[in-house]
């Protein structure tokens, strides 16, 4: 946001912007070249609701406003960062920590929250306990008025003395307003240390040095905007210990919570088996670690000059504090485990423990730290009272308290029992001596709760303070000062269902798709992916674009079913624009802590756009693949020559959508169904039943057709291994290249197929075990979704991978994992496999042979049809270099790349001089193909 004596512009990265005036655009464009930003010209053009717009301007603001420009290890008060206000938290801790230091402040939201928002509202973290407030941790800023009035702010934190440039009469204004409300400035504010709500006035007073830039931090952007600011890192604790202590109720947690600061914590930070529930049945219970015994816990850090120094800490608070059981956690990895609980926390608390949609209003109360138990107390009475559920969680060392609503937003009173409900939660909090927010401020949620927690003449305060700065009211209105009523402008998703016919069943939210594109609360976790554990969103990281994140696709959908800015339904070009990009990965279904499923959704999204009409030409190339191998397998030469002589591969692929970059696989001389006839594989469950440790290999196209090795190689080691595999005479497939391009009718029934003719084997007690990963996990994962049948539901629970019953016959002694101590491995998951099955078992098995495995995050780029089609080549590339392609550069010459998948077998194989193997391959010793 920027602002000019013409007025305020909103600028998000790489934006095009359409200023409704040519005077607005002078000053824009004056805006931008002060700060340096790229600007192209555009003529008229169509706004993202298909509107006819005027000239507009292209301002590249991506690599600009989020710069750190400089980090001192010896600054004021012992360090300094100057930062644009656009800069992400973790890049600001990446650079501090270069140097030994760390930004005390640390939101759950750390890997996308911005030093500028963090200011906005006051952003406090889990380590605030230890470290304070955004406003205790930032010396000086740079600001806008909504006239344009540059000013410079000098806060009191590093020790100076504070002051405002750049405007006398306003501070003469605020010096005066303070003096004439003394007492109100002295007496209402700074109570306890998350009091957020508001304006933080108490910092106008005269004995604190009448810190102006200090009161401006937690305004919410409603006096002035930040453009840069200089804050104060700390030295980063040398070593810590994380001790989690059971309570018998979230209550007794409370009790005690104000104690931990007193024993040198950091962090102290609350959850219940609410919270855990969700996760275990969500992710699997792989995904919750040991914790001690009890139904609520918390989660404890304490520093130390070294690591015994901080076990001794860690053992300090085990003795001092009254608890059920306890645990003193060493290991890094199951750490990280139980923080990710924590950080998740706003996205598994999006659905209620009767799993119904949890809404955000009510967020973040806090009360004074001695007193939680007693308000979490009250506050589950209140619950009670109103029939209204949430996940409890957080901040409980300083009596911050996180949830969300449940309240049914379908029932005809629903506002009116939101307004209810948050009214009598407001003035619990008041009763307590607590504060409306206690680090994401009021918002337009909240302001017009804030009369139940301040006095008429504070309040009145809070407006004489808002026109000083901005007496045209420009800059956020209603925010604060002037508020509508708390119920005026409630988004009801359930108003917006779907009335067609859907294809999915959406088990989850009750078969309706407005629940599922609904469960995005806009966390933004999809935008700050790149981890070696994540996968979600592969387009974003490529693009930068807010459309082309998890986030901006389910809002498109949203305002698709709204239909008041997208009108054109499903088959709007908003809605395609916005899936275009969509790898359908499924990363999402897995790293989004709210469990939106954007492959899921956009394959319904084709399936209702194409019903009945003419198909874009992939569809009917790679959407039919598995059709169209059978007949290429009768003349494997033939075709393989037609798809790789450059002449004809120029005429051939890009009229069947795909792009002559690309490498087309060759088919397979025999496939591997024919080998295992030949091999006498081919049997029924009733015929299995009998041998010892029976198994079903699913067949997939991809291996059947272009790598057979991989199942032959696949057979020896499950007999190697005490299994007896076979192949059922039935050819199965799992309708993957349907269920991408959306030809979803076909899909279900290919799956219904694969249901009966797989239910005997099953039933038997006989696993069904996949080679290729995204056939798997369509077994797993969309059978039960697309055919709604109990016996589509036992079949998709008997599908395994390869890895999870070699792991079974490593448990019960009948196999031992080769050694392969020495042998360095780059292993690429495959993203369903990540989403829907885990990687943990092949972890767990690589883990065994002794190898060192570097795991890769991110997508390889390829991801089945999209990378081959038209349009999407150099995406998919970009994909491969954000960490496929710089991982395999950077490994041995000796190092070997596991990547079960086909599609990313064959990025790699197209983009560098390496050849991907299965795990198989590696493990029954197999050189790569």
């Amino acid at each position: 946001m920027y602002a000019t004596d013409a007025g305020i512009y909103r600028v998000p990265p790489r934006a095009v912007v359409f200023p409704r005036h040519t005077d607005e655009i002078a000053a824009t464009l004056s805006v931008a070249r002060e700060l340096g930003i790229p600007i192209t010209a555009r003529g008229a053009g169509t706004s993202c609701a298909g509107n006819a717009v005027g000239p507009g301007i292209v301002i590249d603001t991506a690599r600009h406003l989020g710069r750190v420009l400089e980090v001192d290890a010896d600054g004021a008060g012992g360090g300094s960062a100057l930062v644009e206000a656009g800069t992400v938290h973790a890049t600001l801790q990446a650079r501090a920590r270069e140097i030994g230091l760390r930004f005390g402040p640390d939101p759950s939201s750390h890997s996308r929250c911005t030093v500028g928002g963090m200011i906005g509202n006051n952003a406090c973290g889990n380590r605030a306990l230890g470290y304070g407030r955004t406003s205790d941790n930032v010396v000086g800023m740079d600001l806008l008025t909504a006239a344009g009035t540059h000013l410079t702010a000098t806060t009191g934190v590093a020790g100076g003395l504070p002051s405002l440039t750049g405007d006398d009469a306003l501070v003469a204004r605020l010096t005066q307003l303070t003096d004439d409300h003394l007492d109100t400035v002295r007496t209402k504010f700074a109570t306890f240390g998350r009091q957020v709500s508001g304006y933080a006035l108490e910092h106008l007073a005269p004995e604190r040095g009448r810190d102006i830039g200090r009161m401006l931090i937690g305004s919410e952007g409603t006096l002035a905007v930040v453009t840069q600011a200089r804050v104060r890192p700390v030295t980063d604790p040398p070593a810590t210990s994380l001790v989690v202590l059971g309570f018998p109720d979230i209550y007794a947690a409370g009790d005690v919570a104000h104690l931990l600061k007193g024993l040198g914590a950091v962090a102290a930070e609350g959850i219940d088996s609410r919270i855990v529930d969700v996760v275990r049945t969500r992710r699997g219970e792989h995904a919750v670690p040991d914790l001690p015994r009890g139904a609520a816990w918390m989660l404890v850090e304490v520093p130390g000059e070294d690591a015994a120094a901080a076990h001794a800490a860690a053992e300090r608070v085990r003795r001092e504090i009254e608890h059920t059981d306890s645990l003193v956690v060493t290991d890094p990895a199951h750490a990280r485990a139980l923080w990710k609980i924590r950080e998740d926390g706003a996205g598994l608390s999006a659905r209620s423990p009767r799993d119904r949609p949890a809404h955000a209003g009510w967020e973040d109360a806090a009360v004074p730290p001695a007193r939680p138990g007693d308000y979490l107390r009250a506050f589950d009475a209140l619950l009670e009272e109103h029939d209204v559920q949430g996940l409890p969680y957080g901040h409980f060392g300083d009596g911050c308290l996180h949830i969300r609503l449940d309240i049914d937003l379908d029932a005809p009173d629903a506002t009116d029992r939101y307004r209810r409900f948050v009214e009598d939660a407001a003035d619990l909090v008041a009763a307590h001596g607590g504060s409306l927010s206690g680090e994401h401020g009021d918002g337009r949620a909240r302001s017009a709760l804030l009369p139940r927690m301040y006095d008429a003449e504070t309040m009145g305060l809070f407006g004489s303070v808002k026109r000083a700065f901005d007496p045209t009211n420009l800059l956020n209105p209603g925010i604060l000062v002037d508020p509508a009523p708390v119920d005026a402008d409630i988004r009801i998703p359930a108003a917006h269902k779907v009335t067609v016919p859907l294809a999915f069943g959406y088990p989850e939210d009750g078969g309706d798709f407005s629940q599922a594109v609904h469960r995005c609360t806009g966390v933004g976790k999809c935008r700050a992916a790149g981890t070696s554990t994540t996968v979600m969103c592969p387009s974003y990281l490529a693009t930068g674009e807010e459309k082309d994140s998890t986030r901006g696709r389910a809002r498109v959908l949203q305002e698709m079913l709204n239909g008041s800015t997208i009108t054109g339904g499903w088959s709007a070009p908003e809605v395609h624009d916005a899936l275009d990009l969509c790898l359908s990965c499924k990363g999402c279904s897995s790293d989004c802590p709210t469990g939106v499923d954007m492959a899921t959704y956009k394959s319904e999204a084709l399936h209702q756009t194409y019903k009945g009409k003419l198909r874009p030409r992939s569809h009917y190339t790679l959407g039919r693949l598995p059709q169209m191998a059978r007949p290429a397998a009768r003349a494997p030469r033939l075709v393989n020559a037609m798809t790789s002589l450059p002449g004809l591969k120029k005429l051939t692929l890009p009229a069947a959508g795909v792009d002559p970059r690309r490498s087309i696989p060759s088919f397979a001389r025999t496939t591997f169904r024919s080998w295992a006839r030949d091999e006498g594989m081919i049997a029924s469950a009733a015929q299995a039943t009998g041998t010892d440790h029976p198994v079903a290999l699913f067949v997939d196209s991809f291996t059947d057709h272009f790598s057979p090795q991989v199942g032959r190689t696949t057979v020896a080691l499950l007999r190697e291994a005490g299994f007896t595999p076979f192949v059922p005479a039935e050819s199965l497939c799992c309708g993957l290249t349907f269920i991408s391009t959306g030809q979803l009718d076909a899909a279900r029934s290919t799956l219904d197929d694969a249901a009966r003719t797989r239910g005997p084997v099953v039933a038997a007690g006989i696993p069904v075990v996949g080679m290729e990963p995204s056939c798997t996990a369509a077994l797993r994962h969309d059978l039960p979704r697309l055919v709604d049948s109990a016996l589509a539901r036992q079949v998709a629970g008997g599908v395994r991978t390869v890895a999870e019953v070699l792991t079974t016959a490593i448990d019960e002694g009948r196999w031992s994992a080769p050694d392969l101590a020495g042998t360095e491995v780059v292993a690429q998951p495959h993203c369903h496999q990540h989403a829907v099955m885990s990687w943990a078992a092949d972890e767990a098995l690589l883990a065994r042979t002794g190898a060192t495995v570097t795991r890769l995050g991110g997508c390889c780029g390829l991801a089945g049809n999209f990378g081959v089609e038209l349009g999407h080549y150099e995406v998919s590339v970009k994909i491969a270099e954000q960490q496929l392609l710089p991982a395999i550069d950077a490994a041995g010459k000796d190092a070997v790349v596991p990547a079960d998948g086909f599609s990313c077998q064959t990025q790699i194989a197209d983009l560098s001089e390496r050849t991907g193997m299965h795990t198989v391959e590696l493990l029954a010793r197999v050189s790569p193909r």
